[in-house]
């Protein structure tokens, strides 16, 4: 089977629209001189603002023309997920996590244009939160994973939710940004951390936001195999555009020849 790189290459490029837009907004909201802050000095409601417009530009992207192509994981735990699931080969799973990390570098790049308003909140990255430890912002972002899996496996598991699934990101992200981020900055994303990292060189730890977003994964899938949400089964590793798949490579089955997958 010839590689799908079209696919690989909207991968990246909606990753990369998650870091800039996102990651601006987060700058928008909090930069030193931020016109926002000046507006809504209340930092919880700006965080909550901020996670609902974050967990926009995520479902823009799944609804978008680059979603309808790569289905819009940008998240290399998600699309560790359905591949755990038997929803994504092995080869794909592995493009796309290279994809998602170069897209998430690339998307971070732009955000040095935000001069000293970017520097103040190192461009958006992800540190743990002043006078919490490590360990605290380890568990937020194992508790906040958990809750991006679970929350996406009860959507696309169900025939009647699932074209609703992008919409579950405005809501979660506001919550979660709302109540988790004064702890860790609630990443649920490694790539998401690496981008703004790499440009900023702040790297305090940072191995909370590859470990603890993979232990969220784990125990999410886990949560969904081996508990009463074990009927939560994915069929397709899209997050919309379920039935666009032009090289064949969201359902192991169809590669295989044997079609079983149906969805709405």
């Amino acid at each position: 089977m010839r590689i799908p790189w079209q696919t690989y290459l909207s991968e990246l490029i909606g990753t990369a629209l998650l870091v800039g837009i996102g990651l601006s907004v987060v700058i928008l909201d909090f930069g030193a001189g931020s016109p926002v802050a000046a507006f809504l000095p209340d930092a919880g409601l700006r965080r909550l603002i901020t996670g609902f417009l974050f967990g926009t530009t995520g479902a823009a992207i799944a609804y978008s023309p680059v979603g309808k192509i790569s289905g819009a994981h940008i998240n290399p735990v998600v699309t560790l997920a359905f591949c755990i699931q038997g929803r994504f080969s092995s080869r794909d799973t592995i493009g796309y996590i290279l994809a998602q990390f170069a897209g998430a570098i690339a998307g971070s790049v732009p955000l040095l244009l935000w001069g000293q308003a970017g520097r103040s909140v190192n461009f958006g990255g992800t540190t743990p939160g002043t006078g919490y430890t490590l360990w605290a912002a380890l568990g937020g972002e194992i508790i906040t994973t958990i809750g991006l899996i679970v929350g996406l496996f009860i959507f696309l598991s169900h025939r009647g939710l699932r074209p609703y699934t992008p919409l579950l990101f405005p809501v979660l992200y506001a919550i979660m940004v709302y109540l988790e981020a004064p702890v860790s900055g609630t990443s649920t994303n490694p790539a998401r951390s690496l981008g703004p990292s790499v440009i900023s060189g702040v790297w305090s730890g940072w191995w909370v936001y590859f470990v603890g977003p993979l232990i969220g994964m784990f125990t999410g899938v886990g949560l969904c195999w081996f508990s009463r949400l074990k009927g939560l089964q994915i069929e397709i590793a899209k997050i919309y555009h379920f039935q666009h798949d032009r090289y064949g490579i969201f359902h192991p089955d169809r590669q295989a020849g044997k079609d079983k997958a149906t969805v709405p």
